[in-house]
Order: structure tokens, then sequence, then C-alpha cells
């Protein structure tokens, strides 16, 4: 296979060996990343299943990550492993997975999904670095390479890569989103279909996070606008913790006129996908729920910071295959989504924030002022049929 890159795809490196052409009956696609990531895995799986319809095809994640692949029609079983777990308490997998797919697909450049990748699969195709100090020894174990370099594609263009020696890309592309399930009959009956705006309040790490105190200036301008808002989150401490503090901000008497509900912790991630597929519209920061509202087509308002949308911003449902998204543009809209970023040179960094930690601050988030936001809510509110 040439080496070539198109603009916006994945490039592809040649393999060492040749792929063979034969029917696969079993397929493992191996997604060792968080939420988000996961979801931007399905386009892959699609189309590994558009290509072989007959076949068994699994997914290898990290217990805790795959929950937005529950009830997706395209997989057969979901296999979970413990994130940091040692080879010897492993064993009882490896001896399961040991050469039990005709095919592995490798969404990740590290080492532990390439070791599952060899573990599971008689033929292999997998996600490599450029550095070829730390990726030679995986480029050996493969018949297809797909390069990560400086300048990175989508990951949903890099993942789609893998399928380059047996499929070519489908004209339009989209993330599967997971079945909705019913929600509490106490939260339906709370909810107002039509003018309800879901809020993703916390992030997974501080430098992605949009400043709390401009969630809480945010939200008597939605109300204003006639909006019900509905606050998101996962289970965690943290993360009710920081929509608890949200909703401590509000006026007295708002929380009892049911005009704010605060579900954080409250829902699976298919009771959320219900909740999204009622709401108006959605608002939050680069963190997995934005990515399964994008996948749901609510219109979409997404709070981007350091990291690059052309590398992990929202898929646009039925896209082509190819980029998006604009590295930096204060605004900059496709579809339903629209991604606000600060304006400062340095964006986007693609680190971890200002002080490159993961509770670094983000002066590029900070600047996002609740102005703006409000701004773009009144344009969606205005154009329910144009969002460009």
């Amino acid at each position: 296979m040439p080496l070539r890159r198109d603009e916006g795809t994945a490039r592809t490196v040649p393999a060492l060996a040749p792929p063979l052409m034969t029917p696969f009956t079993r397929i493992l696609v191996i997604v060792t990343r968080q939420l988000g990531d996961v979801l931007l895995t399905t386009p892959l799986i699609h189309a590994a299943r558009q290509r072989w319809p007959e076949a068994r095809i699994d997914v290898l994640g990290f217990k805790g990550t795959l929950g937005l692949l529950q009830g997706n029609p395209d997989i057969s079983e979901l296999i979970e492993v413990q994130g940091g777990a040692g080879w010897r308490q492993s064993w009882p997998l490896i001896r399961r997975l040991w050469r039990h797919y005709d095919l592995a697909l490798i969404g990740q450049p590290s080492d532990r999904a390439h070791l599952y990748g060899f573990i599971a699969g008689r033929q292999r195709s997998g996600v490599v670095t450029w550095h070829r100090s730390k990726s030679w020894w995986q480029r050996l174990l493969l018949v297809h390479a797909v390069e990560v370099s400086a300048e990175r594609s989508h990951v949903v263009l890099e993942k789609l890569a893998l399928l380059a020696p047996w499929a070519q890309a489908a004209d339009a592309v989209s993330a599967v989103a997971p079945p909705a399930a019913a929600l509490p009959e106490a939260l339906r009956q709370a909810l107002h279909p039509g003018r309800m705006v879901v809020v993703q309040v916390p992030s997974l790490v501080h430098y992605k996070q949009w400043p709390l105190a401009h969630f809480s200036q945010l939200m008597p301008m939605l109300l204003a606008e006639g909006l019900q808002v509905v606050l998101t989150g996962s289970p965690s401490p943290a993360d009710r913790g920081k929509v608890a503090e949200v909703m401590a901000s509000l006026p007295p008497g708002v929380q009892a006129t049911g005009q704010v509900l605060d579900v954080a912790g409250q829902l699976d991630l298919n009771q959320v996908s219900a909740l999204l597929h009622l709401a108006r519209l959605y608002i939050g920061p680069d963190t997995s729920i934005t990515h399964l509202a994008a996948a749901c087509q609510v219109p979409v308002i997404g709070l981007y910071g350091p990291v690059d949308p052309r590398i992990f911003g929202p898929w646009p449902q039925g896209h082509a295959a190819r980029q998006p998204w604009q590295p930096h543009a204060e605004r900059q809209a496709v579809q339903h989504i629209t991604l606000l970023q600060g304006p400062q040179a340095c964006v986007p960094c693609n680190g971890a924030g200002c002080e490159r930690h993961d509770n670094s601050r983000s002066d590029c988030l900070l600047a996002i002022t609740p102005a703006r936001v409000i701004a773009e809510v009144q344009r969606v509110l205005a154009s329910p049929h144009d969002l460009q």
C-alpha cells in the first residue's frame, strides 16, 4: 500500500505483511479509553458490521467505560477489563481471548491495547504513533497500521482508516447513540419537552472545566428565555458536588418551581440519551455527554478549551468522511453543532491547560463568557431549522 495523506483523513502506512482477504467471522474492536472516545468508535463498529454483516463483533474496553455501547445493535458482546490490572490478574481473560478472533481492530496506540490485539486476533489492524522508536514493535504485529502523526486527524477518521484494506469509507458517517431507556416517572412528569435545555456542568479534568461561576451566571439567563434547565453529571462525588454548587447559587425559590432540575447521578447513559432526545438544546464542555448529545442530534453548544476540535470535536451526524472542524475559531458551526473557543492565539494548545496538569486552569475557557453562550442560545431558539 503506498503512503498517502488526504486532507482531513488519517495516514496509512505500508503493512509489513499483506492482509489475508478471507471472510472474517469473529472481530474484536479494542477501545481502551474513556467514554467519549468509546462513543466515537461506533462509526468503525458500524462500518465493520456493514462490511461483514454475519460476523460476531465484540468490543473490549476498560471497566466503567462501555456504557455508551449498551444496546448497540452492531455489537455482540462487551468485554470489560480492569484498568491497571497486572498480567497475572488478567490471565483468565488472556486464556479466553487467545487467538479467538479472526481480526482485531486496535483503536489506540497504547502498548496495552496492542498486546490485547496480539493475544486476541490472528490478524491485526491498529493505530500507532508516528514515533517509530516507540511503535516499531507494534508495527511488526500488524497487517495494517494507521499512523497518528503530529498533525492528527479526527479520531473518527483515524479509527475508520483501520478498515482501509477491506472496505472503503462510507459517504456519510454517523456515531451510534445508545438506545433510549425509560426515564423515572417523576422526572418524566416534571419535564417540559420543547423548552427544556440539558446543561452538563462537570468535566472529567479541571483543564476542560468551564468555570462553575460562569454556569451560575448562565442559569438566570436561560430561565429568562423561558427555558427549563436540567443539570446532568455522573454519580461521582466530584460531579455531584459541582452540580450542587451551581444549584446553590440559584435565587431562593427557583428550585421549588421545577424550573431547574438536578439529575446528576440519577440516570444511566441510556436514560441520558432519552433525556437528550426530549431537549430543545444542549450546552456542555468537552466531555462524553457532549458527544452523546451530538449523536442524538439535539442542537449542541460545545465549550472547547485546550483540546483541538479537529481531533475530539463532536461528530456531526451523516457528515462525509473528512475533517468537519477547524483548529480555532471563536465560533464555528457544522449542522446542529456550534463550538465556542477562546480568542487567545495559543488555542488550541492541545495541552493540559495553562499549567500542564489535570487540575490546571484554562484561560481560554474563562474567556468564553456567559454572554457569548446566551447569544448562541438565542440564535438557536430563533432559528430552529437552520443552525448554521
